[in-house]
C-alpha cells in the first residue's frame, strides 16, 4: 500500500467525476435498492479524494476476477434455490421485481442475475480504482493475452486496460432490467447519463452545439423508435388473444376462464408433463383433477364471481402444520400424491401462488413437503395455494361429497337467450320420454356419443348465419370439436332441462408411467360438467366429451417428447432436492464459502508480501510469466545490498555497479560483475535468450562471486 497523489482523468480515461455514483444511484433507484446503489457509488468515486494505493499485480487482479465469478456463481445457485423475488442486499434476493413472473426457478435465476452485475463486479472496478495503475492488466481476465504476454519472450509489454466505461454500460444494463411499469423515467434517465458519459469524448473539431444537436437527433429516433415498438407489442398481444392464450398452458384463474369456442384453427397444446401422481397398493388414480368451476356463460367465455368466489383461510390441522382439512369431518378412503408447480405469484405473500389440481371429492390435503405460506378455498371448489415453487402433497378423497356450494338460483340454472333456440333444438332431437335426473342424463350423453365427434381442427362455415353463435353452430351443424364445446353445450342443456349445472377445468389423468406412477401432461387439459343430483344433494362429474379426445391427442406428440420427458425428470428431482432441504442455501454458503475465503486471503497475503518487497529492493514477481527472473543475478544483488550498498529506488544496474568503486573492499569485483551483467541482461531482456552453456555460465559465475562475498 502506497500514498499517492490520484492520477489525472485524463491518464486514467476514466468516467467524468461523480459518473458512476449517478449511475448507481440510479440503478439503486430503478431496482428499488437505492441505499445500496447510492453506498456503492461513494466507495467508487471516493478514490478522487483518498489517496491509498495498492499495488496489485496481474495475479492479484485475477483472483478478484476469480473471486467475482466465484460470487456469481453463488448468487446464481441462491437464486436457482429461492423461491423470493429479488431485491434488498441484506437478503440479496428478497423484494419485488425481476422474478415476479418467472414460472421456474431456473428462469427466475436468469432472470434475476442480470440486475445483480453491478454488485458482482464491485470488487473488481474498486480493485481498479485504487491500484497504482489504474487500470486491469488484460492478462487477469483473458487467456489469450496471458497466452501471448508468456510466448513472447518478455517482447510484448502488459496491455492495461481502464473498466471504467464497461461498468457504467453494465450498470446501465442492469437498471433496465426491473417491470414495465408504463413510466418513461428509465429512458430518460438513460439519455442524461449516456449524455454526461459521451461529453468528454465528443469530437473536439465540432461546436459543442453541433455535437448536442446530433445527440438530440438520437434521442427523438430512439424515442419514437421505443414507441413504435411498445404500440407493436401491444397490436400483437391484442390481436387474436384469445388463440394465443392457447398455445401454451396458462394460469387457471379462478374469476374466469376464456374458451376456444368460435375460433378458427387448430387447437395446439403442449406435450409437456405438468403434474405427477403415484398411488397406493396399485390403486387407480381419480380420473379428474379439478382446479376451478364456473356457473356463469357469456361471448364464449364462463365466469365465477360474487361471494361465491372469495377466498377463506383453511387453517392446519396436526402433524406440525403439514395437514389441512378441505372437508371438516369428513375423511376420503383413497389417498394420492400429487406433485405440481405454482406458476402463479402472491403480491400479498410474495411467494408462488395458484389453483391446486385436486380429486372432486378432495376432503383433506396431507403431508405438504415444505412450509407453508398459505391454503385458501372458495365455494366454487378452488383451493388456492401459496408456497414453494414446487408443492407435493397427499390428497385424501372419497365419497360424494365436496368444497362446492348448493346451487345458486341466480347462476346454476342460467341460460344465456341467444343459446336458447339451438339448445330446445337439440333436447328435441333427444326425444326424452322421463324426467327424473338419471333419465336425462343419459339422453344427453347417448345424444353426444352417437351424434358428435371429437376434433382439434374448426374451421370456416361460410354458409352458416351470421347471427348464428359458434356453440349453436356446433349443436346443430358440425356437431364436432374439442372438450371445451362439449362441456359448454352439456351444462345449458341441462340447465334447459332444468338440473342445476356448473363448467369445471383442470385435468384427465390416464398416462401410467410405471410402478404406480403417473404423468399428466399440458395437453391433457380438460373441460367437463358438474352435475347437481338432487336425491344425493351432491355435485358430480358428468363428461360428456368422446373418449376418442385421449388417443386423438397422443397422436400429436413430439418425436422428440422423451427427450422433453428426460429433461422434466431432471428438473423435477433437482426441485425435490431443494425442496427437501430447507437449509440447502446454507449448504452454498458452507461449500463455496471455503474457497472465497480463501481468494480473498490469498489477495491480502499477496499484497503484505509485496509491501514487505519495498524494503528488500527486490520485486516479487512470478517467473513463470516474466523471462530472465530466475537469473541468479539477483540473489547476488541482495547479497551486495546485505553488505551496504543497495541499488537505490530507479537506480540502473550499470550505475549502481559504478558506486561500488567507491567501496575498496568491493572494487576488485566490478570486472567480474560487469562480464555478469552482460549475461544477465541477455538472459533477461534478450528474445533469443541465452544457450544452454552460456546460462550455465551466469549460474557459475554467480556462485562463484556469492562465494568471494562470503570470504570476505
Amino acid at each position: 500500500m502506497t500514498l499517492n497523489a490520484p492520477q489525472s482523468e485524463k491518464e486514467n480515461r476514466s468516467t467524468p467525476p461523480f459518473l458512476i455514483l449517478a449511475v448507481l444511484i440510479f440503478w439503486g433507484w430503478q431496482s428499488g435498492l437505492l441505499f445500496y446503489g447510492a453506498v456503492m457509488g461513494f466507495v467508487l468515486e471516493s478514490f478522487r479524494i483518498v489517496r491509498i494505493r495498492f499495488d496489485f499485480s496481474a495475479v492479484d487482479f485475477r483472483r478478484i476476477w476469480n473471486f467475482c465469478g466465484l460470487l456469481g456463481f453463488a448468487l446464481a445457485l441462491y437464486a436457482f434455490s429461492s423461491d423470493e423475488e429479488v431485491g434488498g442486499i441484506g437478503n440479496l434476493l428478497h423484494g419485488s421485481g425481476a422474478g415476479r413472473n418467472a414460472m421456474i426457478s431456473g428462469l427466475r435465476a436468469a432472470t434475476i442475475m442480470p440486475r445483480w452485475l453491478p454488485f458482482i463486479l464491485f470488487l473488481f472496478f474498486a480493485a481498479q480504482n485504487f491500484s497504482e495503475a489504474g487500470a486491469i492488466p488484460l492478462t487477469s481476465i483473458s487467456m489469450i493475452f496471458r497466452w501471448r504476454l508468456r510466448n513472447s519472450g518478455g517482447v510484448l509489454p502488459e496491455t492495461y486496460l481502464n473498466v471504467s466505461y464497461p461498468y457504467l454500460m453494465v450498470c446501465l444494463f442492469s437498471a433496465g432490467i426491473h417491470p414495465n411499469e408504463g413510466t418513461q423515467t428509465y429512458f430518460f434517465g438513460l439519455c442524461l447519463l449516456v449524455a454526461w458519459a459521451l461529453w468528454p469524448l465528443r469530437p473536439r473539431r465540432f461546436h459543442g452545439a453541433v455535437w448536442f444537436g446530433a445527440l438530440m437527433l438520437a434521442w427523438l429516433l430512439a424515442y419514437f423508435g421505443n414507441w413504435g415498438i411498445r404500440e407493436l407489442e401491444q397490436l400483437a398481444q391484442s390481436y387474436n388473444a384469445q388463440w394465443m392464450s392457447h398455445l401454451a398452458r396458462q394460469r387457471t384463474d379462478p374469476l374466469h376462464t376464456m374458451t376456444a369456442i368460435g375460433q378458427i384453427g387448430e387447437l395446439k397444446l403442449s406435450g409437456a408433463i405438468a403434474i405427477r401422481l403415484e398411488t397406493r397398493n396399485g390403486a387407480s388414480p381419480p380420473a379428474y383433477l379439478r382446479e376451478a368451476s364456473y356457473f356463469g356463460y357469456h361471448s364464449q367465455a364462463w365466469y365465477a364471481g360474487g361471494s361465491q368466489n372469495d377466498f377463506l383461510d383453511v387453517p392446519s390441522t396436526v402433524n406440525g402444520g403439514s395437514d389441512y382439512e378441505l372437508l371438516p369431518g369428513k375423511s376420503g378412503s383413497n389417498v394420492v400424491s400429487i406433485a405440481c408447480y405454482l406458476t402463479g405469484r402472491s403480491s400479498e405473500f410474495k411467494a408462488p401462488q395458484d389453483l391446486l389440481p385436486l380429486p372432486t371429492s378432495c376432503s383433506r390435503l396431507e403431508k405438504i413437503s415444505s412450509a407453508v405460506v398459505s391454503i385458501q378455498k372458495n365455494l366454487t371448489g378452488a383451493v388456492l395455494a401459496a408456497g414453494p415453487g414446487l408443492f407435493i402433497f397427499d390428497a385424501r378423497y372419497g365419497g360424494a361429497r365436496t368444497i362446492d356450494s348448493p346451487p345458486n338460483t341466480n347462476w346454476d340454472w342460467n341460460v344465456p337467450t341467444n343459446e336458447l333456440p339451438a339448445l330446445k333444438q337439440a333436447i328435441a332431437e333427444m326425444k326424452i320420454s322421463d324426467t327424473n335426473f338419471e333419465e336425462e342424463e343419459l339422453a344427453v350423453a347417448r345424444f353426444f356419443a352417437e351424434k358428435f365427434s371429437y376434433s382439434t381442427w374448426q374451421k370456416a362455415d361460410k354458409y352458416s348465419p351470421s347471427s348464428q353463435t359458434p356453440l349453436a353452430r356446433f349443436l346443430l351443424q358440425t356437431r364436432s370439436g374439442h372438450c371445451e364445446y362439449f362441456a359448454t353445450a352439456t351444462v345449458l342443456l341441462l340447465r334447459v332441462l332444468g338440473i342445476p349445472a356448473r363448467y369445471a377445468v383442470g385435468y384427465y389423468v390416464h398416462e401410467s408411467t410405471g410402478d404406480n406412477h403417473y404423468v399428466v401432461r399440458e395437453r391433457d387439459a380438460h373441460a367437463w360438467c358438474l352435475a347437481w343430483n338432487e336425491k344425493s344433494k351432491t355435485w358430480q362429474d358428468f363428461d360428456t366429451t368422446p373418449g376418442s379426445w385421449v388417443a386423438t391427442e397422443g397422436k400429436r406428440a413430439s418425436i422428440f417428447q422423451s427427450v422433453g420427458d428426460f429433461f422434466s425428470w431432471l428438473h423435477f428431482q433437482f426441485s425435490k432436492l431443494l425442496l427437501s432441504q430447507a437449509r440447502f442455501r446454507n449448504y452454498i454458503v458452507w461449500t463455496l464459502g471455503p474457497f472465497m475465503l480463501l481468494l480473498l486471503y490469498q489477495i491480502i497475503f499477496r499484497q503484505g508480501r509485496r509491501r514487505r518487497s519495498k524494503y528488500t529492493g527486490r520485486q516479487d514477481v512470478d517467473a513463470r510469466w516474466w523471462p530472465g527472473m530466475d537469473s541468479e543475478f539477483y540473489e547476488l544483488e541482495k547479497r551486495l545490498a546485505e553488505r551496504g550498498v543497495p541499488r537505490l529506488p530507479g537506480e540502473a544496474l550499470a550505475d549502481w555497479l559504478d558506486r561500488l568503486r567507491s567501496e575498496n573492499n568491493l572494487a576488485n569485483l566490478r570486472a567480474p560483475l560487469q562480464d555478469l551483467l552482460q549475461l544477465h541482461y541477455r538472459h533477461r531482456f534478450d528474445p533469443n535468450g541465452l544457450r544452454e552453456g552460456q546460462r550455465k555460465e551466469l549460474a557459475e559465475k554467480a556462485t562463484e562471486l556469492l562465494r568471494s562475498l562470503k570470504e570476505k
